[in-house]
């Protein structure tokens, strides 16, 4: 086999590699309760070397319609896990995974807990704080309390621990 045959077996080798990753973890993020597209758009953009691809590059790649990758990417933009740019000198759009995707992903549920627990306060007053269903309500804003608390401090911990990877 030529040099350029070689090339060829390794790159088709490593496609079929990253096609089996995208696969796995998008099943991983559909376990955990994202839906199938957006999961599998996501993986893909993830194990992209640039971390980017066009609209066209992610259909042709997970083999599906410009209308199942744009209803993907507007879900994942809407959640903070991709952003949408530009592809420099044309007019096709770009979906980038955000450099910080975990962070930022974690970052945008810390203004939905609050607001969760705007309502759960808001429960616990209209329904009495003495009622079975205010006791419930109330214990259900203070572990969110807690966690918003926790998300917070540990956010803080990884930035600090960030500093310290070799990546």
């Amino acid at each position: 086999m030529g040099t350029q045959g070689m090339g060829e077996t390794r790159a088709r080798a490593a496609e079929e590699a990253r096609s089996r990753f995208v696969e796995r973890f998008a099943a991983q993020l559909v376990e955990a309760g994202m839906t199938r597209m957006p999961a599998r758009i996501f993986a893909a953009l993830l194990a992209s070397d640039s971390g980017a691809l066009t609209s066209a590059e992610l259909g042709k790649q997970l083999q599906v319609s410009p209308a199942a990758v744009s209803g993907a990417v507007r879900y994942l933009t809407q959640q903070h896990m991709v952003a949408r740019e530009r592809e420099p000198g044309t007019r096709r759009d770009l979906f980038r995974v955000h450099e910080n995707q975990w962070y930022e992903a974690l970052t945008n549920r810390d203004s939905i807990l609050k607001r969760w627990e705007d309502a759960l306060r808001e429960g616990v007053t209209s329904l009495g704080p003495g009622t079975p269903a205010g006791r419930r309500i109330a214990e259900t804003l203070a572990f969110f309390e807690f966690v918003q608390t926790e998300l917070s401090e540990m956010m803080d911990r990884w930035r600090e621990h960030r500093k310290t990877l070799d990546l």
